[in-house]
């Protein structure tokens, strides 16, 4: 029987009682609180469900990660970087870069990022939690991503491109700028090839609760604007 989240408490069952299928539910209710949002990042925890269910709460094992050190581009890649006429920035269209990931994708019509979803995590924005990368090219938003900063760690929630490569390229920034800064781990929560083929892979559950434990609540002292460029970028390691 899946547990239910008690309305007027942000405790989680332990995440080794998450299911092995589908792998990784935990548990299910709740709302999205930014109290309870950031305790559950806090354990390796997040909320993925669909428009009209309940709100599902996930802890898979194993777990899709990058250490920003280690995201790989490709030949191609690097000659995009070198080649395109674009513009990157941090948190200057958090909404919209939301509502972007939120759209239908061009394999599906629905999406699970939802209006309450949208909301809750706008609100994490306006509480300095939440952050947007934007790619702009001619001064149109052509694709970014947003997420979650906790400590060294940035739990990645969603991607979106308009143009070829704009998200791999807005990716290719972020996680080198991230590099800079000290971050130790971008948590990618489910694999797939797009996210493979940047250097994302899959560590158990236990590895990536060690990466929590030693970094979530570390202090950075930085602010959220690029410092870096092209070069830094495409730079081999």
């Amino acid at each position: 029987m899946l547990p239910w989240l008690a309305p007027n408490s942000i405790e989680f069952p332990p995440i080794s009682d998450a299911l092995n299928d589908p792998d990784g539910l935990l548990c299910a209710g709740g709302d999205l609180s930014a109290t309870r949002l950031m305790a559950a990042y806090r354990q390796g925890i997040f909320p993925w469900f669909n428009p009209g269910e309940p709100i599902l709460w996930w802890s898979p094992d194993p777990r899709c990660t990058l250490v920003p050190s280690q995201v790989h581009l490709s030949k191609s890649l690097r000659k995009a970087i070198r080649k395109s006429t674009f513009e990157i920035s941090f948190d200057q269209a958090f909404s919209e870069v939301i509502k972007a990931c939120a759209a239908p994708r061009s394999y599906s019509d629905e999406t699970w990022i939802s209006t309450p979803m949208q909301n809750a995590y706008i609100d994490l924005h306006r509480r300095g939690v939440a952050h947007s990368v934007e790619l702009w090219q001619n001064g149109e938003l052509t694709g970014g991503l947003y997420g979650i900063a906790m400590g060294r760690l940035f739990f990645g929630e969603s991607m979106f491109s308009r143009a070829t490569n704009s998200s791999k390229i807005a990716f290719a920034y972020f996680a080198k700028q991230l590099q800079k800064w000290g971050y130790a781990l971008i948590d990618c929560q489910v694999e797939n090839s797009h996210l493979t083929s940047l250097g994302a892979c899959c560590i158990p559950r236990v590895e990536f609760q060690q990466y929590l434990e030693q970094n979530r609540d570390a202090t950075l002292s930085h602010t959220w604007q690029f410092d870096i460029d092209k070069q830094d970028v495409v730079s081999t390691q």
